[in-house]
């Protein structure tokens, strides 16, 4: 079975990556290395902040939602099919014909 990473942005809307993985170890790698890109664009951007934001309130305010919209997105590894649909089994009527009245 293959595997996707599928990136679910604020840990809600996901988004595909199309990157498909042939073994599940290989797609929570990738997963774990995306987390670690984005725990460090969150850090480089704090010790930028840090220095640059003059009010401790406005830097304070500013991290939490850099924080939000960095460390919210997360990834996920889903089934990934071949992309070839399987034929749907023959449907068969349980209900029996209805009878004429007279």
């Amino acid at each position: 079975m293959k595997w996707m990473l599928v990136v679910l942005v604020g840990g809600i809307t996901p988004v595909n990556t199309n990157l498909v993985f042939e073994k599940f170890s290989e797609c929570l790698a990738a997963e774990e290395q995306m987390r670690k890109h984005y725990a460090d664009a969150f850090e480089a951007w704090d010790r930028w902040a840090a220095v640059n934001f003059e009010r401790r309130r406005e830097y304070a305010r500013a991290r939490d939602v850099q924080a939000k919209r960095l460390l919210s997105n997360v990834g996920t590894c889903v089934p990934h099919g071949t992309g070839e649909l399987q034929p749907a089994p023959p449907q068969t009527s349980t209900t029996p014909p209805a009878s004429p009245r007279s």
